[in-house]
C-alpha cells in the first residue's frame, strides 16, 4: 500500500484484497479482530489523559457489521465492513480528543490513540497471522 493514499482509501483496498478470502478465513478472522480492537482501546485507555475520565470513559471498539456510536467520527453513519473492527474515541461531552491527540496552536499534542496502535501492531499483524495460517492449514492438509 502506498503511503500517498487516504487511510479510507487503504482501507478500501484491504477490504477488495479480503473478499476474494475463503468465508472461512473471514470468520476466523471476526473475534481475532475484535480482540485486537479491544487491546487498542485497552492501550488508549491507559495512556488517555485522565483529567474528568470522560475521555476514557467515551473510548469505543465497533465490531464488524456495527456502526460506530453517534458521536464518533462519521459517527452513527459508518458502519464497519465485515473484516474491520473500529476504534473510536468520543461522546456527547467528549469532542475533544482530536485536539488532544494532535495538539492545537496553544497546545501541545498528547497523543494516546497512535501509540496505543503501535503498542499493539506487532501482536496483532502476529495473531492474525496464526489465525490465518491456521484456517489455511485447515483448508488445505498436506
Amino acid at each position: 500500500m502506498s503511503s500517498n493514499k487516504t487511510l479510507t482509501e487503504q482501507s478500501r483496498d484491504l477490504e477488495r484484497r479480503l473478499n476474494a478470502v475463503p468465508a472461512q478465513i473471514l470468520a476466523a478472522l471476526r473475534p481475532a479482530l475484535i480482540r485486537s480492537a479491544n487491546e487498542v482501546a485497552a492501550n488508549a485507555r491507559a495512556l488517555a489523559p485522565k483529567d474528568t475520565g470522560e475521555l476514557v470513559d467515551s473510548i469505543a471498539v465497533t465490531g464488524p457489521g456495527e456502526t460506530t456510536p453517534a458521536y464518533a467520527a462519521q459517527g452513527g453513519q459508518r458502519t464497519a465492513g465485515p473484516n474491520q473492527a473500529l476504534v473510536t474515541v468520543g461522546d456527547a461531552y467528549v469532542r475533544y480528543a482530536h485536539m488532544l491527540e494532535f495538539g492545537t496552536v496553544k497546545m501541545e499534542a498528547q497523543p494516546f490513540l497512535r501509540p496505543s496502535w503501535r503498542l499493539a501492531r506487532t501482536r496483532i499483524l502476529n495473531r492474525l497471522t496464526r489465525t490465518i495460517n491456521a484456517v489455511t492449514k485447515k483448508l488445505n492438509p498436506k
